[in-house]
Formats: C-alpha cells, structure tokens, sequence
C-alpha cells in the first residue's frame, strides 16, 4: 500500500505499522482522540494534542472522536465540556463523535470486576495517607498491603458492597495488584477505584464509587477502538500503566499504542488549569475568557 510520507516520528511509527499489517483485521483504518478533562476551559497548551490528533485524522482519514475524561465529578461541569467545544469549533477541527467516559462507566465496572476475578485487583482498607506512605520511594521498594491477598470472593463482595454505598468517602479502595517493588512508582498496586458520594453532572446519583484516570482513560481507549494514544511527555513514566490495564481487561487486538511528544510551554505565560482556575475564583480575572487569559475564549477574545 501507498503510504503519506511521514513528516515526524509519530507518523513514521504509524507507517511502520501500516506497512506490516498491523490493522488489517480493520480495514486499516485509525482511530485517534483528544480526551480532555471538563474541569477548565482549553488553554493554547491544549492546541498542540488537538492539532497532532487531528493531523492524523487528516493525513490518514481516520476517525477523530473528542471524548470527555469525566471522572472527577467534584470538579466537573458542562459549562467546561462547552468550552471544549467552543474551541475545537473555532480552531476548524471537526471531530467524529463526542464521547465521555462516563458513557462507559457500566462496562468500567465489569473490568474491574473481571480483574477481581483473575486475581488482579483487591479491596484495600489502607486510607490515602497509608497508601502514599507504603508506596516507597524511587530506590526503596513499596510494603505490600495487608489486605492484599483477600481471596477474589471476598474482593467482589466487597467490591460490590462500596458500589451500593456501604462504605464512606476514602474507607476502601479497589487497587491493582501489579509489583509493589517495581523500579516504576506507577505499578505499585496504584488505585483502580476510589468511593465518593459526589452526585455527577452527568450521571447523578447513580455512582458512588468512581474509577481513577489511570485506569479509564486507557480502557476507554480500547473500547472506543482507538489505534494511537497521542499524549504529553509526562505520561511517559504511566505508559506500562496503560498497557497493563488494556492487556489485563482482555481486549482484542489491536490494542491502542501510547506515543509520547513533548508538551507545549509558552515563556512567561501561565499554562496550568489549576492556577488558571485560581485567577478566575479569586477575581483576579474576569473569567475563563478574560482577554489576558492562555485560554482558547480569552484568545478569541482578544481579536486573535
């Protein structure tokens, strides 16, 4: 097959891939994504994802989807979701399909229960604090919970007890049972789902447990069918991470491959979400649109 000519290494990897049939089964056709958090409106840092993202989609007529990661009900609204989408529009970038995790929450939960049962997760009674403290260090290994080898019996009942809301906020977790003296922090039995009693602006009342980044954002790749997980450099260090929980969850292949390019830093401009979030709560700014703002709206605003 005739292949683009690659013009960075992101594409030249993909060539490579195309070339030795690695989508076949699907038509080669790829699927990418730009999955951003709707806790804060895309600042230019975010334009850098969008355009690589899209580039392929364009250069390799995949399919594009822009999906929601809302899994931090606390910090989520659909003012931001419509942020997101103000932008990308104004950009010029048109996606596929919009999706959100939280569409997938149902099957999330039946992966977690799947890993329950092949002895690849368990309940954790240790509180946030315990945890961080028994992860270890970078050159001391982590201390294995004592609630580590529960048997999967006890797990999913357990499991299923924090899902019908018989537990409080931070009394249990669901852990990954990976390597506590792995080199990478990352693999240290990190928390697969967390309870908390947060109504979600999508979903209500109806969850009280809510799974963690790391575990949904890749999951919800593969369920999605996505070929190329394009992403910030430092999710590099979580890449075994990721190929963990798709391996573990039992997906056909292809799985989505994460590739990793250097993130967008402007000199004297602030390209933080949390501390853009700070200037807008604290009035020093008059919102997310401000024309002083890094935010796609404040550029807008300001006649870019």
């Amino acid at each position: 097959m005739k292949l683009p000519e690659a013009s960075n290494f992101i594409e030249q990897i993909i060539n490579e891939e195309l070339q030795a049939g690695k989508f076949k089964n699907r038509g080669n056709e790829l699927q990418v994504r730009f999955p951003p958090e709707p806790n804060g409106y895309p600042h230019i840092g975010h334009v850098k994802a969008m355009c690589i993202n899209y580039a392929i989609k364009e250069k390799y007529g995949a399919k594009f989807n822009l999906r929601m990661d809302d899994t931090n009900p606390a910090k989520e609204d659909y003012e931001y979701v419509n942020s997101i989408v103000d932008a990308l529009k104004w950009l010029g970038f048109e996606y596929d399909k919009l999706v959100f995790a939280s569409d997938y929450y149902d099957r999330l939960y039946e992966i977690a229960e799947k890993y329950i049962a092949d002895g690849n997760a368990y309940v954790c009674d240790l509180s946030a604090e315990e945890i961080t403290a028994t992860r270890g260090t970078l050159t001391e290994a982590g201390t294995p919970s004592p609630y580590r080898n529960r048997s999967a019996e006890e797990n999913l009942r357990l499991f299923r007890e924090m899902k019908a809301g018989k537990y409080p906020d931070g009394a249990k977790t669901l852990r990954a049972k990976i390597d506590m003296a792995s080199p990478n922090i990352n693999m240290r039995d990190p928390i697969i789902y967390r309870i908390a009693h947060v109504s979600h602006y999508r979903t209500g009342d109806k969850w009280c447990i809510y799974p963690m980044y790391d575990f949904a954002h890749p999951v919800s790749d593969a369920i999605e069918g996505i070929t190329h997980s394009l992403c910030s450099l430092e999710f590099e260090n979580h890449r075994p991470l990721y190929n963990w929980f798709v391996e573990k969850a039992g997906f056909e292949l292809p799985l989505p491959r994460q590739i990793e390019f250097a993130r967008l830093n402007i000199t004297n401009m602030l390209m933080s979400k949390r501390y853009l979030k700070k200037l807008v709560d604290e009035g020093v700014v008059s919102g997310w649109d401000d024309e002083r703002m890094p935010t796609i709206a404040g550029l807008k605003n300001r006649g870019v």
